[in-house]
């Protein structure tokens, strides 16, 4: 058996010269369809049947990621005790290319009934779902992709793009940023590669914080830190508060077996390492990996735009949320 892949490539190119040709779809009422999910105070309901309905299901997925609370209602199961998802503050969005399917038009009439705000996304111009939509998207009439030119296939890819399209307008309307999507994706290796220094480290704002003055002695140091949560090092700061240095446990071990207890005497200054590595709390925890790997080191001051001591990474903060540099 030997497969057409001359015609698997004509598939594809069908496809994208498909998403190319509804461009025009951005007007003014697209616009206006923005407006109403940005302005949405409900939820953004997508619906719609058969590979239309899959479709909705993916755009209403990344909707809920991208910072506008949605959620999928099947038009058959609409009809058996779904339709209470539906509040009056909700906007509906049905996906149908013919517009003309038996359950997507009955629920166009529960729509309406409930007066709630409805959005089609259509190829029919003409069709029902068109005339009764508050707001219509209309791709036009396609030719489908498939040998017998009936499995959708070029209409369901437009449509996918064409919802990506106003998720994604209505995301950077909201001014959606990375720590927001962080927060809708806290698994996988997609999060962690997101997430913040602030997000990742032990300390959270506002907690004790193991920081020493540079002419405390080490003495001082330990009375100042004993009692703060597990860290490895002490962060050593000047008159002005901003970071100077940073002592760590293997540091005092070192100065102890050298000068026994002598040791406690000697100020933080003396013993610190200056110019130590630093992170400021808004950057990627990956990053502060790629510091640990590069440098050998364990533990990492975070600080603020003014170089002065917010919170303190350790490598076993970043390796418990896997993150990867």
């Amino acid at each position: 058996m030997e497969f057409d892949l001359e015609y698997a490539r004509k598939v594809i190119e069908a496809e994208a010269d498909a998403i190319v040709s509804v461009t025009p779809i951005v007007d003014a009422s697209f616009a206006l369809a923005c407006r109403m999910i940005y302005d949405c105070t409900g939820s953004c309901i997508i619906s719609g049947i058969g590979k239309a309905g899959i479709i909705g299901q993916k755009i209403s997925a990344t909707l809920a990621s991208t910072g506008t609370p949605s959620h999928f209602l099947h038009p058959a199961e609409a009809v058996h005790g779904d339709l209470g998802r539906l509040r009056i503050n909700d906007v509906v969005i049905v996906l149908s290319y013919g517009g003309e399917t038996d359950e997507v038009v009955r629920l166009i009439n529960l729509v309406k009934q409930l007066e709630i705000q409805l959005i089609a996304l259509t190829g029919e111009s003409d069709s029902t779902l068109c005339k009764h939509s508050d707001v219509a998207l209309c791709m036009g009439r396609m030719s489908e992709a498939c040998p017998l030119g009936v499995a959708p296939s070029v209409s369901t890819t437009c449509m996918l793009a064409v919802g990506d399209a106003l998720a994604f307008t209505v995301m950077k309307a909201r001014n959606f940023s990375v720590e927001d999507y962080v927060r809708f994706h806290p698994g996988g290796s997609l999060g962690a590669r997101l997430m913040t220094v602030e997000q990742s480290m032990m300390f959270r704002p506002g907690e004790k914080l193991p920081v020493a003055e540079a002419s405390d002695t080490i003495r001082r140091l330990l009375e100042k830190t004993g009692d703060i949560k597990r860290h490895g090092a002490v962060m050593v700061v000047g008159k002005d508060g901003q970071l100077a240095g940073i002592i760590t446990d293997a540091d005092i071990r070192r100065l102890m077996t050298k000068h026994g207890l002598e040791a406690f005497e000697f100020e933080a200054g003396d013993v610190m390492t200056p110019n130590c590595k630093k992170i400021r709390a808004d950057a990627l925890a990956a990053e502060a990996t790629a510091i640990f790997h590069k440098y050998r080191i364990d533990d990492l001051p975070v600080i603020d735009a003014d170089n002065r001591p917010v919170g303190l990474i350790d490598v076993q903060d970043v390796v418990t949320i896997k993150v990867v540099g």
